[in-house]
């Protein structure tokens, strides 16, 4: 095996050719724009995760500075995804933090290698209905995990499969909490409104109201709702859950560096939650920096962007953080705010920093049903609903694919979702390649009573071999001349190889000959490849129909 040529080139190395202020300030103020909206995001993601909120913040300002500076893409935000809550909350249930940590490692030199490797682009060959099937099964997995805070229930810990987390909040039901359902339904409301509100025009508008709404369409939703809903808490002294509370609040420092403890057995016990991480990642970031593509303009380097995540990965857990990955909203956010080069992504980490240091008690009074409300208005935002009532346009193949991806995200996990989705996809192709791969008889050919004229069309496969075997079977006494015209057979893998050697020497035992025309350049060199073209004999590989009959009738008039 050949080892491809390292190249290692940030996308950052390429924008800072003609940099210049005007740039530099679109990229700071978007840098700002995307610290504000990640602040809450990432504080959200880390509780529902089932670590502290301040392990979001230390992911999103080490790993997100580290993806843009390293990255393939221009302007990818990187961070902590909603994405990854199920997987991370799951693997600390069973493995613990510890080895959560240990697994974001191995991922990401797992992230680094299928860089280096240039394995970027096989991403793109994950089909479209596994992929909107795990994530609308994310998206549902991720509102459930949210009603325990979102209704106040007194339940100590969820567990982390979907039955059991319904099983326990359908018997802790009556154990809701009023003011922290009317928070969490505030911020829901407020997300969904906010930008409505500020969308309407009236004709009673005057020019201030103009003037106000153009400012506040700058401030996202999220921090409206942290605002308001904090103010709300504090004012009326209502007993919910704050992160104070819960977490004792955030530290005003920064995190420590920890070396987890390393050994070969722990390694392999961790291989599956180790691939479900860099699986994930691959994905999600790979899809994000198309997403941006799309809206750009610009091509990013996807495998530059799997080395950069697996750099962040190996080095944010060190400092306490969690699995990170490219974040579609944020980045869709950074591209709106006019962002032109990496360095945005790099002061929405500065900007995410300087609140750490300096503001981390203001977030000891927010509610923790704020942060559920947000979760579930990003699950919505997630899923692609829409695909359902849309099933019955597409085939049964589609259907099925998208449906058990949704139901064993749900049920199961991502990595089995994404196993069983690639392995039927895979099982229907071939179906869908058989069924377009024909061999019939020439009917317009008038070859005689010892000659028959076959053609072969599509591919000549593993899936597709019973077709012509058929040819053998189908025959009480073959004939003495076989001809198979091949110019529209355009691939022919080594069990196909097997069926045509298999033909010669059914042929052969019975003193008839087999004459292959037409053949392309891959059947071709294969046969060359493999030896059986001299078995069967150079003279009987041809270039045309027109020649292969010549030589079938020069083949039985001499007999």
């Amino acid at each position: 095996m050949k080892i491809p040529a390292f190249h290692f080139h940030p996308r950052l190395l390429d924008v800072l050719h003609g940099y210049n202020r005007t740039r530099f300030l679109a990229d700071f103020s978007a840098g700002l724009t995307v610290g504000v909206v990640a602040l809450p995001l990432a504080m959200a993601f880390a509780i529902a995760s089932g670590v502290k909120p301040e392990a979001g913040l230390f992911t999103a300002i080490i790993a997100g500075f580290i993806i843009s500076a390293l990255g393939g893409s221009r302007v990818q935000i990187g961070g902590p995804a909603g994405a990854f809550i199920l997987v991370i909350y799951g693997i600390i249930e069973r493995y613990g933090l510890a080895n959560l940590l240990i697994s974001t490692i191995l991922a990401g030199v797992l992230l680094f290698t299928m860089g280096f490797f240039k394995l970027g682009n096989l991403i793109r060959f994950i089909p479209l209905p596994v992929v909107i099937g795990f994530t609308n099964g994310i998206a549902v997995l991720i509102a459930v995990s949210q009603l325990k805070s979102f209704f106040g229930l007194d339940i100590d810990k969820l567990p982390a499969d979907f039955f059991g987390q319904i099983d326990d909040l359908w018997h802790v039901r009556t154990t809701a909490d009023w003011p922290t359902f009317l928070i969490a339904m505030l911020s829901l409301m407020i997300l969904f409104l906010w930008p409505r509100l500020l969308r309407a025009k009236t004709a009673a508008s005057s020019t201030t109201f103009q003037v106000w709404r153009g400012h506040m369409a700058s401030v996202p939703g999220a921090i409206v709702v942290l605002v308001m809903t904090t103010l709300i808490v504090s004012l009326a002294d209502l007993n919910v859950e704050t992160i104070g509370s819960k977490f004792g609040g955030i530290p005003q420092s920064l995190p420590s560096f920890a070396l987890p403890t390393f050994t070969w057995q722990l390694v392999k016990q961790l291989f599956a939650p180790t691939i479900t991480i860099a699986l994930l990642c691959a994905i999600e970031s790979l899809l994000c920096a198309r997403v941006a593509d799309s809206l750009t303009g610009d091509r990013h380097d996807p495998n530059q962007e799997l080395m950069a995540q697996g750099i962040a990965n190996v080095i944010t857990p060190f400092f306490g953080g969690i699995p990170a990955t490219g974040t579609i909203a944020r980045t869709v956010t950074n591209i709106r705010s006019g962002a032109t080069s990496p360095i945005s992504g790099m002061i929405h980490a500065l900007a995410l920093l300087a609140v750490l240091l300096f503001a981390a008690p203001l977030a000891d009074s927010i509610p923790l049903a704020a942060l559920a409300g947000i979760l579930v208005y990003v699950a919505y935002n997630m899923g692609e609903w829409r695909e359902f009532p849309k099933l019955r346009q597409f085939s049964m193949q589609y259907r099925i694919i998208l449906v058990a991806t949704f139901l064993l995200t749900v049920i199961f996990d991502l990595t089995v979702a994404v196993e069983v989705g690639l392995i039927l996809a895979c099982a229907f192709f071939i179906y869908r390649v058989s069924t377009l791969t024909r061999v019939e008889p020439i009917e317009t050919v008038d070859a005689g009573p010892d000659i028959k004229v076959y053609k072969v069309f599509g591919s000549l496969f593993f899936g597709a071999v019973s077709k012509l075997e058929a040819l053998i079977n189908s025959y009480h006494l073959l004939p003495k001349v076989l001809i198979l015209e091949m110019h529209q057979m355009i691939n022919l893998d080594t069990t196909g190889l097997d069926a045509l050697e298999t033909l010669h020497r059914k042929l052969h035992q019975h003193h008839s000959h087999l004459i292959l025309c037409g053949l392309n350049k891959q059947p071709a060199s294969l046969i060359r490849r493999s030896g059986f073209g001299l078995v069967l004999g150079i003279d009987r590989i041809v270039v045309d129909l027109e020649t292969a009959l010549a030589l079938a009738h020069s083949m039985t008039e001499s007999r």
